[in-house]
């Protein structure tokens, strides 16, 4: 009785872990969102005289490690996450048209927040040293999260939530091209070591 509680926890725990990693997209250069992935019970497309956008993407940074584990980590990468939440992310138009305007904009925003993702795993590893304290990331996370607050919200601004594509196309490609310019800071990647 004993084993086949355990088995039945094992197997809920796993079935929880696969809804929320199915709820969640990590960001990756080749997948593309779509208006299907705004799954919240607020999307509504049509029957609105307004619009808005919620996209719940955003960076994570966690690790558990023993103090000896950390104070020999220099690379973060893999700790650091972008990722995009479905189940939270709305969509609200009063057409189709609208609607992929914000789906635009909704694009850029998970690809800037994947530039800011690999601007604090730079930061971490070229700031960690070997006998920082546990609390180091800190301020540097925030200062990345304020940075990609302020971009977010001028873009927003000037695009109007992605209603100007001529402009939202001009910033977005700017990202891109800077996220390819942190190649070395991809979540999976190891940053070359620095030159003595």
């Amino acid at each position: 009785m004993q084993n086949i509680k355990r088995i039945l926890t094992l197997v809920l725990l796993i079935t929880g872990l696969q809804v929320r990693s199915q709820n969640q997209i990590e960001w990756n250069s080749t997948y593309t969102l779509q208006l299907s992935d705004f799954q919240s019970k607020e999307t509504q497309i049509g029957n609105s005289d307004i619009y808005s956008l919620h996209t719940a993407s955003g960076i994570d940074f966690t690790f558990a490690m023993s103090n000896a584990e950390f104070m020999f980590t220099k690379n973060f990468n893999s700790k650091v996450g972008c990722k995009f939440n479905r189940s939270a992310a709305s969509i609200v138009a009063p057409d189709s048209t609208v609607a992929n305007d914000l789906l635009g904009f909704a694009r850029y925003e998970f690809d800037l927040a994947e530039l800011y993702a690999r601007n604090l795993r730079k930061q971490l590893f070229e700031k960690k040293g070997t006998f920082s304290n546990v609390t180091f990331f800190q301020p540097l996370y925030d200062e990345i999260q304020s940075q990609l607050t302020e971009r977010h919200a001028r873009a927003a601004k000037e695009t109007d939530l992605g209603r100007n594509k001529e402009k939202l196309n001009e910033l977005h490609q700017e990202v891109l091209k800077e996220i390819e310019a942190l190649a070395d800071f991809c979540k999976t990647c190891k940053p070359p070591k620095k030159k003595k």
